[in-house]
């Protein structure tokens, strides 16, 4: 079983907004929720603690996130993420950090900060057999999924000294900082001062979810380290969730890693998503072969298979309707070994695209 680094999950978000014990055993996080009709992912969860040892995934990026829209405040009522101020998100997403902080009291995981930390961490993973990994903490380097929680860009360092590693500017439509998916624009005066924020401080900047606009305009901001956690090719899948081929060759240009995210929303074209699982795309229209094809278009970009990683977003506001035939927990993702290799990929290539990729990145961009 190769090791994993996984670059986007949002643990507390399930913990705290779905009320899910990640500490038990999957089928018993499922066997809880059978019956809620909240949403089709519910009964549906891929991801826990115990499931994450299991599929030997070590290291993780895992996300505290809010959102103040700035299109209208209508969804803060019925919205799991979005809240009426930045005050409130703040407060929300100190929350998640503490739950990490509980979790970590546990010995369920390890939250790392710095390069030795890392490597520390590594290494006993990489030293201990299956039986032994099954009792480990879970290494968390943690990223914030926009920045709606950073009420000013003078509360950066206060953040980055709390922990915060890794950040990106926005998630979905319009925030105080930048334009994110499903609309475009460029960073707000506030966005431009909290890059500077991310430079003077050393947080590592996620480009993922940020709009053309946005993209082009913190590329040429931003000094720093750069990544896209959980980003798929435009190329292969149409829409502007996707990064087109120009901005994956910057991310690459800037010795970035993109990670390829499992939400099948992002792997097949027109698939329709719904509040209703009878009128969703089933999943059975895609397979774990179309993570590859992302993953084999970026190398083709790149001219090697330095730039390229997993970025699950497993239970990412979805469960196993929305993600690839076949990728039924996070463990499944040790198939894509097998189908990388039927593709020509040699096990240093393979062991690069499941870890090694992340742990060169994160060893020279995490401040010493």
């Amino acid at each position: 079983m190769r090791l994993i680094l996984d670059s986007h999950l949002d643990l507390a978000w399930n913990a705290l907004t779905w009320k899910r014990d990640l500490t038990l055993d999957l089928a018993e996080i499922n066997d809880r929720e059978a019956g809620v009709v909240d949403d089709p992912a519910r009964g549906g969860a891929t991801v826990s603690l115990p499931q994450m040892r299991h599929g030997g995934v070590a290291v993780c990026l895992a996300t505290v996130m809010a959102r103040v829209p700035y299109a209208g405040h209508a969804s803060v009522h019925t919205s799991t993420l979005d809240y009426p101020s930045h005050d409130i998100a703040h407060a929300v997403a100190q929350g998640h950090l503490s739950y990490y902080q509980c979790l970590e009291e546990r010995n369920e995981i390890a939250l790392i900060q710095t390069p030795s930390q890392l490597r520390q961490h590594w290494n006993r993973w990489r030293a201990a057999n299956d039986d032994l990994r099954g009792s480990l903490p879970i290494g968390v380097i943690v990223a914030m999924e926009g920045c709606d929680a950073i009420v000013e860009p003078v509360h950066t360092e206060r953040w980055f000294k709390a922990g915060l590693r890794c950040a990106s500017l926005v998630h979905y439509g319009r925030s105080a900082y930048a334009v994110g998916t499903g609309d475009d624009g460029p960073l707000t005066p506030a966005g431009r001062e909290l890059l500077k924020a991310f430079d003077r401080c050393g947080i590592i900047l996620d480009v993922t979810h940020l709009c053309d606009t946005s993209f082009f305009e913190a590329i040429e901001i931003f000094h720093g380290p750069i990544h896209a956690s959980h980003q798929n090719c435009r190329a292969v899948v149409p829409g502007d969730r996707q990064f087109t081929d120009e901005q994956i060759k910057l991310v690459i240009q800037r010795g970035g890693v993109l990670g390829v995210a499992c939400d099948a929303w992002m792997l097949y074209p027109h698939w329709k998503r719904s509040c209703r699982a009878e009128e969703m795309t089933p999943r059975h229209v895609v397979t774990m072969q179309a993570l590859v094809d992302h993953i084999d278009h970026i190398c083709q970009l790149a001219g090697d298979s330095r730039h390229v990683a997993i970025g699950s977003d497993l239970d990412g506001g979805f469960g196993r309707e929305q993600t690839p035939a076949g990728l039924d927990t996070i463990a499944d993702l040790q198939k894509l070994a097998s189908i990388l290799s039927d593709r020509g990929y040699k096990d240093d290539a393979i062991d690069a695209v499941f870890h090694g990729n992340w742990l060169r990145f994160f060893t020279e961009h995490l401040p010493p």
